[in-house]
């Protein structure tokens, strides 16, 4: 098993252990539904909002997760993250706190992956397509490429229902740019 893996294989229990919601995004989603590719930290969207963040606190004690600089209880409350390092394997931690419906919603359609004696929820391939063309970098653009190329029943219904309600609130009209990015990669 990788560090990431035994690392989400020590998070995981707690997690369940204090009934909080939550699935696996970013790198790690991307690695489990599209391409391999490297990635540096975990990123773990929590089915709560941060006035319940010292069950979250109290996991990271559990575990010797030490909060990032910077990372005070005033930061996570204006930012919905508590970051957190592991310090013998330098891999980062994000719990990232959710309050929108389209989070909650992702949460409750997780797959889930067994690592060694865990099961862990990852974000499905369409909430990881959404969540990383909403970022919109030039990696989450490649990862996106990767997950249609190895997923070729994705549920674009849904993928465009959120990307809709997202350009909403955004000067980016990001139904139009997935679809782009689809006719690229099925060479249309």
């Amino acid at each position: 098993m990788s560090v990431f893996e035994k690392l989400l294989s020590r998070i995981v229990p707690l997690l369940d252990r204090e009934n909080i919601p939550y699935m696996v995004i970013g790198g790690q989603a991307v690695i489990v539904h599209g391409e391999p590719r490297f990635t540096k930290d975990i990123d773990i969207t929590l089915g709560i909002d941060t006035n319940e963040a010292e069950r979250v606190y109290k996991i990271a004690q559990e575990l010797s997760l030490e909060p990032r600089k910077g990372v005070t209880k005033e930061f996570v409350i204006r930012n919905a993250l508590f970051s957190v390092e592991e310090k013998e394997t330098n891999v980062v931690v994000d719990f990232i706190f959710s309050f929108m419906p389209y989070e909650r919603e992702a949460i409750q359609r997780t797959v889930t992956v067994r690592l060694g004696n865990t099961n862990v929820r990852f974000a499905t391939a369409e909430d990881t397509i959404i969540h990383k063309l909403f970022a919109g970098r030039p990696l989450d653009i490649q990862d996106i490429k990767g997950i249609i190329n190895t997923n070729r029943n994705l549920d674009t219904t849904y993928v465009k229902k959120w990307l809709k309600e997202f350009s909403m609130n955004s000067e980016r009209n990001l139904v139009k740019e997935y679809d782009e990015i689809e006719e690229e990669v099925q060479g249309l």
